[in-house]
């Protein structure tokens, strides 16, 4: 076969499978959430592209944390020998469309590699990327079309469980709490501020990423602990950071999660900044028995407090 003519069957088939989403094997359906995590604005996250990867949970949809997956490409099982043969057949007309003055034994030339393949033990694999990524589409493009890959091997390139893991970590997404304090519209000098969260929810959130009958991926955050800081702190603030996972809402008991200021915000050129971060530990599994642990996930919030000083006459007779 030319040079010429493998240029052109490649650019067909790259077409065709840029346009379908492959699929092995229909899966019930997981329930939850689908679709892509990700956040706008952000180079980080996941929009699968030519990909049959489903992603699901209560895990997406919330904030992203940047996590970026270490390779944006790789290569997916897809069609069988006879699929693959009946999809190159069925866009014929396309074929000579985009090979102008092609003859009918270059197109039979062409079919050939996937004819050659029909009654043998295998599947093809295609290319798939996480168009989120800034390297996503350039890294596809340096893959081939596709590859014929013998049962029970991975091609290089192809897809490992560690990697399903790292998709659906990049999709994993935590919730950004509201802050509630009381008092709440001011606050003052050596009384103590309470916090809590609201917004949060679930305290477990999970992305299991599905490669339909190969092999599926769960990552799940589980909220960990909830810390409390002042802008600026030092002598200008004691802080109370026995918070648990979500902070005090219950202040019949002592107090143990917020701040007292010690002095007020006047000669401030704006209000203290009281912090709320939420830690969350990550770890997942696979079906293929690899697990993997990954950096905590850290969300800060704040919110402007206003420090006042009660004032107080003493009368003297």
């Amino acid at each position: 076969m030319s040079t010429q003519r493998t240029r052109r069957g490649r650019t067909l088939l790259l077409s065709l499978l840029a346009g379908a989403s492959l699929t092995v094997a229909a899966v019930d359906d997981p329930g939850g959430p689908q679709g892509g995590g990700w956040q706008d604005g952000r180079s980080a996250g996941v929009t699968l592209s030519d990909s049959s990867i489903v992603l699901s949970g209560n895990g997406l949809g919330g904030r992203a944390d940047g996590y970026r997956v270490p390779r944006p490409c790789w290569y997916e099982p897809g069609k069988s020998a006879e699929e693959m043969l009946q999809s190159q057949e069925s866009v014929r007309t396309m074929w000579f469309r985009t090979n102008p003055g092609a003859t009918e034994e270059e197109y039979e030339e062409f079919l050939k590699q996937y004819k050659d393949k029909v009654g043998q033990p295998g599947r093809w694999w295609s290319p798939a990327y996480n168009s989120a990524d800034p390297d996503g589409m350039s890294c596809w493009a340096g893959l081939e079309g596709a590859l014929w890959v013998p049962p029970g091997t991975t091609p290089p390139g192809g897809i490992t469980a560690q990697e399903l893991l790292q998709i659906a970590r990049a999709a994993l997404t935590v919730p950004e709490p509201t802050i509630n304090l009381n008092p709440d519209a001011k606050s003052y000098v050596n009384l103590p501020t309470w916090v809590w969260l609201d917004g949060i929810g679930a305290t477990t959130r999970s992305v299991t990423a599905t490669l339909p009958g190969v092999m599926s991926a769960t990552v799940t955050a589980t909220l960990d602990r909830t810390e409390v800081g002042s802008v600026p702190g030092g002598s200008r603030a004691e802080i109370a950071n026995a918070c648990g996972t979500t902070g005090q809402r219950d202040q019949s008991a002592a107090f143990t999660c917020g701040v007292k200021y010690l002095r007020s915000s006047a000669d401030l050129p704006r209000p203290y900044s009281l912090t709320v971060t939420t830690f969350w530990d990550v770890a997942g599994t696979s079906t293929a028995g690899i697990g993997l642990t990954f950096a905590p996930v850290e969300v800060t919030v704040e919110r402007g407090v206003a420090v006042g000083e009660v004032q107080s006459t003493v009368r003297r007779d």
